[in-house]
């Protein structure tokens, strides 16, 4: 698995101003909506259940919002730039500017694991984190996603 099975070019995106985690996740519905179809309210109500259970924020500036999801056959993820970061209730209380978000069907098991396992993996490195940040184009963005997902495997 790598992040390209799992992330479509059009899946990335930079947004301006997200108010709060409620309104990023409606951002991140639409995207998964127009990436993959999927019905943009219950993405945002599936991972407004998830986050009940514990926020997502993962540190330095870093959340990873994830969801099962009815209907799905595989795992896909949305990307999302802010250019404002939000309040996340983050581990370390950093405001997060960095969003991947997973969706995997309801029967995924290790594939949901595995995939939370990778995204994580990836964005821990500092110095992608950083080229992420100088890049506000979301072309540039999966770019450099892809680039670094190949840069691990080797």
């Amino acid at each position: 698995m790598d992040l390209t099975s799992i992330l479509k070019p059009e899946a990335v995106k930079v947004f301006s101003a997200a108010s709060s985690k409620k309104r990023l996740f409606q951002e991140i519905g639409d995207v998964a909506h127009s990436a993959y179809g999927l019905d943009a309210s219950v993405t945002v109500n599936a991972l407004l259940e998830r986050e009940n259970l514990g926020p997502t924020g993962v540190g330095h500036g870093v959340a990873l919002p994830h969801a099962r999801m009815e209907g799905l056959i595989k795992v896909v993820g949305a990307f999302v730039m802010l250019e404002k970061p939000i309040d996340f209730g983050a581990v370390d209380r950093q405001p997060v500017d960095i969003a991947f978000a997973l969706f995997a069907p309801e029967d995924a098991g290790v594939e949901h694991l595995k995939a939370l396992a990778l995204v994580s993996r990836t964005l821990r490195e500092p110095s992608l984190c950083s080229k992420l940040r100088a890049n506000l184009d979301a072309t540039t963005l999966y770019a450099l996603l892809s680039e670094a997902q190949s840069v691990q495997a080797a």
